[in-house]
């Protein structure tokens, strides 16, 4: 793509400051989402992958708080704007997904209500035509009879069929971008592979970027244009989605590939990665995966660099594994 990026994440470090010490929840982080790309950001729980989202829109609680970095979103830098201006932002041009329906719709509303009150909250427009925006929002989300959907409530609707309406209310007001925050993880896969392919096709349609956080890279690999892997607050390998899922680089990336089950021959044993994510109060100077790495070396106690094997291809390991894996 030849777009300038629609958000240009850079060296972004988000902390929390504890009674224990301070917990570096995202430690350098730097990434590109471009208009109609959807970037998958993949990780164990504990990774930091939320905290970025969570960032990027400013909704981060004491004892948290952005110590350094940019968030570029069309070339202006967020992190710097009061918080009327990120208001404005959020749900207009910046929209947010989050893993719980529940989190975004009120129980006691019923859906034309709170999708009426998303579009007048950004435009003066009337009940009526903000109405038919919604109803044009529930159809492209695959909503059927969406007449009769608008007058109901949550509580009235499937699991699925909440999550549809979380993702037309994301896109009622047509934003730039959207961040997704697992939010396929609570249902079947059925319902789950018609909400990827929905949003593909409105990203697509829209020229919208997306960015898309998941523990899931069996999900990711369907989805995304590129992947960025993240373990313990940094990204340790981005590319396209292609190069990724084919010929992952770092060890994390190739032990979090062995563990999905449909990438392994049946009667075979999963590869499992040993260990648990590391503390992020103490993580000291080294690779932070070095501790449950099988191809650990002993420079693996220094800083590791991050290397470039091939344009838009990084890696964050001391031996980046450009050869075929032992």
């Amino acid at each position: 793509m030849t777009h300038s990026p629609t958000l240009s994440v850079e060296n972004l470090k988000t902390h929390f400051f504890t009674r224990a010490g301070v917990v570096k929840a995202v430690d350098g982080v730097s990434f590109d989402v471009r208009p109609g790309e959807i970037l998958g950001l993949v990780g164990e729980s504990g990774s930091g992958k939320s905290i970025t989202g969570f960032s990027i829109l400013g909704l981060v609680d004491p004892p948290g708080r952005i110590v350094s970095g940019a968030v570029r979103f069309k070339d202006e830098d967020i992190t710097k704007l009061d918080e009327d201006s990120l208001r404005g932002l959020r749900g207009n041009r910046i929209a947010m997904i989050f893993q719980d329906p529940m989190m975004t719709l009120n129980p006691v509303l019923r859906i034309d209500t709170q999708m009426v009150e998303t579009v007048q909250a950004h435009a003066r427009v009337s009940n009526g035509e903000a109405l038919e925006r919604a109803r044009e929002a529930l159809s492209l989300v695959g909503i059927p009879a969406p007449e009769r959907r608008l007058k109901a409530y949550p509580h009235e609707l499937s699991g699925g069929m909440r999550q549809r309406v979380a993702i037309a209310i994301a896109f009622i007001n047509k934003p730039d971008l959207v961040i997704a925050d697992e939010p396929t993880t609570a249902l079947d896969v059925t319902i789950q592979a018609q909400i990827l392919h929905e949003a593909q096709e409105l990203c697509r349609k829209t020229g919208t970027a997306m960015l898309w956080i998941t523990h899931d890279l069996a999900v990711i690999s369907a989805l995304a244009d590129r992947i960025a892997v993240m373990y313990a607050g940094r990204i340790v390998e981005t590319g396209t989605a292609d190069e990724v899922i084919a010929r992952p680089l770092h060890p994390y990336t190739q032990g979090l590939l062995g563990s999905v089950p449909t990438r392994n021959q049946r009667g075979t044993r999963l590869t499992q990665i040993p260990g648990m994510t590391p503390s992020l109060l103490n993580l000291g100077r080294g690779c932070a995966f070095a501790a449950r790495c099988s191809k650990v070396l002993p420079a693996c106690a220094d800083e590791p660099a991050v290397a470039e094997p091939s344009p838009g291809r990084q890696v964050r390991c001391i031996r980046p594994l450009v050869e075929v894996p032992a």
